[in-house]
């Protein structure tokens, strides 16, 4: 794994594309995010692609805020990234098996970051628990919708 990345991967029997509508779709992250931060999607088009804006009911620490993010990274069915007003990114990516199913990688990007300052905060590891839960959501709603 690359140095100030945190990443985690899971094997959804599901097709790339179906997994990537969900991701791409704001209004359906609460369902699959396992931080506890994402409340709502509140503004942004239904679908994102390259430079997409959208809005999100978020709370931390039992603060509740609202934070606008923009997709800096995108292949459609295979890649997507947002950042908001820190420079760490959150990106999925998709790759369909040979033997069936899709594993999904996200990773937390703070390399853009002063690493140091994530690491006191205790982001690396608070983000990998968060991912963990993330992609264990995201891998039932996806296979519940696939058919």
């Amino acid at each position: 794994m690359a140095k100030h990345r945190v990443s985690r991967s899971v094997v959804v029997n599901a097709s790339a594309e179906r997994i990537f509508d969900i991701i791409a779709t704001p209004t359906r992250h609460p369902e699959f995010d396992g931080s506890g931060t994402v409340l709502a999607g509140l503004s942004g088009p239904r679908r994102l692609e390259m430079g997409s804006e959208f809005g999100m009911d978020m709370r931390m620490f039992g603060v509740g805020y609202r934070m606008t993010n923009r997709v800096v990274e995108y292949e459609e069915g295979r890649l997507i990234a947002w950042r908001h007003v820190g420079p760490h990114r959150w990106r999925y990516e998709l790759e369909e098996l040979p033997e069936g199913g899709t594993r999904v990688t996200e990773t937390f990007d703070y390399s853009r970051a002063l690493p140091a300052f994530y690491v006191l905060m205790g982001m690396p590891a608070r983000n990998a628990r968060g991912i963990e839960a993330t992609l264990v959501r995201l891998k039932k709603v996806a296979e519940a919708s696939e058919g």
